[in-house]
């Protein structure tokens, strides 16, 4: 399996808005002469107008060259989260995005409910179809799968998400995800932000991961 880490190629906004900018002033100025040469001469436009109106386009360059530099100082700070996220890959992390099954069991970590007397752990396929369900132990800290659907019969290689639905008096208090471990292949930059790619292809983010483990 390969691992690498991928950034994203962009080009910096600053690098192209200056040009941008210098042809809309020429643009500007061209409009702004055009107007004064085919004025009324019985009523001319007043001075201060000129002045208001090049002012109002020094604005507007000045908040592009702003937002231009922001946009270049987030993707900074977004490709030195990337370089430390680099060190992430290879270990296992634990979060609620789905998991690979290749035929190994898998550890799931069950969302504890309070007041609740018993627990099912409910597996289900890249469909969204539940292929598995299971009773768990309340006193226990995780729990593995090992790959069987309901009727014992394995399942095929992919993805697969698991949730718990806890019970009190055989009455159900709803589903809540929970989080499994699941190797780190990739760490990836793109215009939404960062991402992390685990095996199998499923993606989180690195906020949604609550710890990190040697394999």
């Amino acid at each position: 399996m390969e691992i690498a880490t991928t950034l994203s190629q962009t080009t910096p906004a600053a690098a192209t808005s200056s040009p941008v900018i210098s042809s809309d002033f020429e643009t500007f100025l061209k409009m702004l002469t055009a107007q004064m040469q085919n004025q009324d001469p019985l009523n001319p436009i007043d001075s201060t107008d000129y002045a208001t109106q090049l002012a109002t386009f020094s604005s507007v360059e000045q908040q592009v060259l702003t937002n231009d530099l922001l946009t270049n100082l987030q993707a900074e700070i977004s490709a030195m989260g990337l370089s430390q996220l680099s060190n992430w890959i290879g270990m296992e992390a634990r979060t609620t995005a789905s998991a690979y099954f290749d035929g190994n069991p898998i550890e799931f970590i069950p969302s504890q409910v309070i007041g609740a007397d018993s627990a099912e752990v409910v597996v289900t396929n890249e469909n969204g179809t539940e292929v598995a369900r299971e009773a768990i132990d309340l006193a226990s800290e995780n729990g593995f799968w090992d790959g069987l659907d309901a009727g014992g019969t394995p399942v095929p290689t992919g993805l697969y998400s698991f949730s718990v639905e806890s019970y009190a008096n055989e009455e159900s208090l709803g589903l809540l995800p929970a989080e499994v471990y699941t190797t780190i292949t990739e760490a990836r930059h793109d215009t939404d932000g960062i991402f992390l790619m685990l095996e199998g292809g499923s993606l989180t983010t690195p906020t949604q991961v609550s710890g990190l483990r040697q394999p």
